[in-house]
């Protein structure tokens, strides 16, 4: 029976010491992993540091450009509220302007007034018809003064150049007043040698008459009406080139020859300039006599259409004004679009 129980002890101690086996490799293993951890990890720490330490360069350098633009940022800043400034100031006086102006068209007798004493102006500038002139008017040479004018402006040549904005303030709005204009600028020369058309561009309305003149039928007379009807063809609202075209190909000494300048705005940017070139060509004789003579009709479109600025109508009634003046011709202004 003793010897049994001793079998039995070595058996028990021989698990005991398996399990202790197992245990201490486990902890052992842990131990190992925990050494290999600690090894790896300044390593990462120090990737970690260098990426960081790029980072921060990168930044420093972005501030230092940011702080380089600043002073450049502050000028234009600067640059720009002087620039405000001045622009509220331009605002300021042409809202003053367009208050003064809008003060002065307010009353329609004055207008009135104002439209009686141009005409009056300009029946007293009545020019002489030469001999040919009258034999070719005949009787009609002969009517009453009104029947001889187109708002005012005396009937005196036999070649007639209409020069026409046909830009789209005038197509849009006042092509109906042109169409009747023209018409009856037509019907106070029953007969002239020449017509011409061509836009303020001085682009001709019939391409084949380029540089010719138009003989003066009752045909062509319907025909350029007609054609007129639906003219709208590309316009820089400032009537210097086809002035300047009319006088270069068309006057001659031998010839008179009358210019009507139909338009409502110039854009240009010097009336003075405009004035300075039309002389240079439109030369004066010993006597002091212009090649030819300029007239001016002005339709009030920018002063009747809502939102729109008159600054420009303005002008071109100043430019016409002071155009027509010195090249022996007459400026009207119309009161109105309408029929």
């Amino acid at each position: 029976m003793r010897r049994r129980k001793r079998r039995s002890a070595s058996a028990g101690e021989g698990v005991s010491l398996s399990f202790l086996d197992a245990v201490s490799c486990g902890f052992g293993a842990i131990v190992m992993l925990l050494v290999l951890t600690k090894i790896g990890e300044p390593q990462a720490l120090e990737r970690a540091r260098q990426d960081l330490d790029g980072r921060v360069a990168d930044l420093q350098r972005e501030l230092a450009r940011i702080r380089g633009e600043i002073p450049v940022l502050e000028r234009r800043l600067r640059s720009r509220r002087e620039q405000l400034s001045h622009e509220e100031e331009l605002v300021a006086r042409l809202r003053g302007d367009l208050s003064r102006i809008r003060g002065e068209f307010a009353s329609t007798r004055q207008l009135s007034q104002v439209q009686e004493i141009l005409e009056g102006r300009l029946l007293a500038a009545q020019q002489e018809l030469s001999e040919e002139m009258k034999r070719l008017l005949g009787e009609s040479y002969r009517r009453p003064q009104e029947d001889a004018t187109i708002g005012g402006i005396p009937v005196d040549s036999e070649y007639v150049i209409f020069v026409i904005d046909t830009s789209p303030s005038m197509f849009g709005y006042a092509w109906p007043a042109v169409l009747r204009k023209m018409e009856q600028v037509l019907d106070v020369y029953p007969t002239v040698k020449g017509i011409q058309v061509m836009n303020d561009m001085g682009q001709y309305m019939f391409s084949s008459y380029a540089g010719k003149w138009i003989p003066d039928t009752p045909g062509r007379r319907r025909l350029i009406l007609s054609t007129l009807r639906n003219w709208n063809v590309f316009s820089n609202s400032s009537p210097v080139e086809g002035v300047r075209r009319a006088i270069v190909n068309f006057a001659a000494p031998d010839k008179k020859v009358s210019i009507y300048v139909f338009g409502d705005e110039y854009t240009g940017d010097s009336i003075q300039a405009v004035l300075d070139e039309v002389a240079k060509y439109n030369s004066r004789d010993q006597a002091g006599k212009a090649k030819v003579r300029i007239h001016g009709v002005g339709f009030p479109v920018v002063f009747t259409a809502a939102g729109v600025s008159p600054y420009t109508g303005v002008r071109f009634a100043t430019l016409m004004r002071v155009l027509c003046h010195q090249n022996g011709g007459t400026f009207v202004g119309l009161n109105s679009i309408e029929p």
